[in-house]
């Protein structure tokens, strides 16, 4: 998993950028198809955890601190060594995080492992690349995600699968990379960008970019460009669900 070190500084506001969305939530549980007990892997600080949780893994010793009141069991521990036996639980769901694994061959047995059920929110770079944000100001952002493990990897790991689009709505509370297409001030604002990790691990290198957004949200350049988007309510940034049943 990612450093710990580095998770224990951009977890820090967690608890309040990164709020659950109802939506989201209902399409991940709506994935766990009903699984009477679920395991957490990368579990942050809990977002997304249904009823049915009886274990969070987590890294970060700060996240772990900014979970809700009794939520889940949580362990310190990675991904690619889980404290737990063999059929350990009905699903395991993994969030947004086997991008910041070490070894995600390893994490991805370790899931296969311990569950039957295995839900994975991760990025098709190919959708993700084409984001107004990094393909008109911050392009380091796809350079920095560039080596991040692909779909196809990924299913080719789990043994196969389903991918379900998981598009966001425009006002989602949850504020991950995608969350703000249609809210782009967002962007200019450093308690967001510390809740995001890739902004905040490229955060020295973001100055010049994000200068030209506020540019272009003052003359109303970027409104004219991205008419568009204002129409939406929701927006396909590329994320997926995963879902492998074995």
């Amino acid at each position: 998993m990612a450093d710990r070190a580095a998770y224990d500084r951009i977890g820090v506001t967690y608890s309040s950028t990164r709020r659950p969305d109802p939506r989201i939530r209902d399409a991940i549980w709506s994935a766990l198809g009903g699984a009477a007990t679920v395991i957490n892997v990368g579990a942050g600080a809990g977002s997304y955890e249904p009823p049915e949780t009886v274990l969070a893994v987590e890294p970060s010793q700060v996240m772990i601190d900014q979970r809700p009141p009794g939520s889940a069991p949580a362990v310190v521990a990675n991904a690619e060594r889980l404290p737990v036996p063999d059929g350990f639980a009905d699903a395991a769901m993994a969030l947004l995080t086997v991008h910041h694994w070490s070894d995600v061959a390893a994490g991805i047995a370790e899931l296969r492992r311990v569950a039957r059920r295995i839900v994975i929110l991760t990025w098709d770079q190919r959708v993700t690349e084409r984001f107004w944000l990094s393909r008109e100001y911050l392009p380091q952002l796809s350079s920095y995600d560039a080596g991040a493990v692909t779909i196809d990897t990924l299913l080719d790991l789990l043994g196969g699968g389903e991918v379900r689009p998981l598009p966001v709505p425009h006002d989602c509370s949850d504020g991950f990379l995608g969350a703000f297409w249609r809210r782009p001030r967002a962007y200019l604002d450093p308690t967001v960008r510390a809740g995001i990790s890739t902004m905040a691990a490229l955060e020295p290198t973001l100055g010049p970019g994000l200068e030209r957004l506020r540019a272009d949200l003052e003359s109303g350049e970027w409104d004219g460009r991205h008419a568009d988007l204002l129409r939406l309510d929701e927006l396909d940034l590329g994320y997926r669900l995963l879902i492998s049943v074995s």
